[in-house]
C-alpha cells in the first residue's frame, strides 16, 4: 500500500499502467529467495530433516507475509478505486478476481 504520511493519509504509489508500485518489497523477496536457496543447499548437503523443515517454514512464512502485503495494497488501491469508480462492471470484475484468487489459494 502507499506510504503513510504525517497526517496518516495513504500516499498514492501507482506506477505505469496505474498499478501500485511494489518495488519496496524486492528486498523482502530476495530474503525469501535466499531462504529457498538455503533449503536447496541443505538438501544437497543432506542436512538433518527437521533443520530443512524449519528453513522451509521460514521461507513459506516470508512469502505469505509478502502475499499479505500485496493483497493489502490491491484492496487499498485497485479494489477501492473500482468501487469508487461507480462502474458496476469494474466493481464486479474486481470482486470476481478476488473470489478466483481466494479459490486458487485454497486448492
Amino acid at each position: 500500500m502507499g506510504k503513510r504520511t504525517k497526517d496518516s493519509k495513504i500516499k498514492d504509489n501507482k506506477g505505469p499502467g496505474g498499478h501500485p508500485d511494489h518495488q519496496e518489497l524486492i528486498p523482502r523477496l530476495r530474503r525469501a529467495q535466499g531462504q529457498v536457496d538455503a533449503v536447496a543447499r541443505m538438501i544437497y548437503e543432506r542436512q538433518y530433516c527437521p533443520s530443512i523443515i524449519q528453513q522451509l517454514r521460514a521461507a513459506t512464512a516470508a512469502l505469505k507475509a509478502l502475499e499479505a502485503t500485496v493483497l493489502k495494497t490491491h484492496l487499498g488501491h485497485c479494489v477501492r478505486d473500482a468501487m469508487k469508480s461507480k462502474s458496476e462492471a469494474e466493481a464486479e470484475k474486481k470482486i470476481n478476481e478476488l473470489i478466483t484468487l481466494f479459490k486458487r489459494g485454497n486448492e
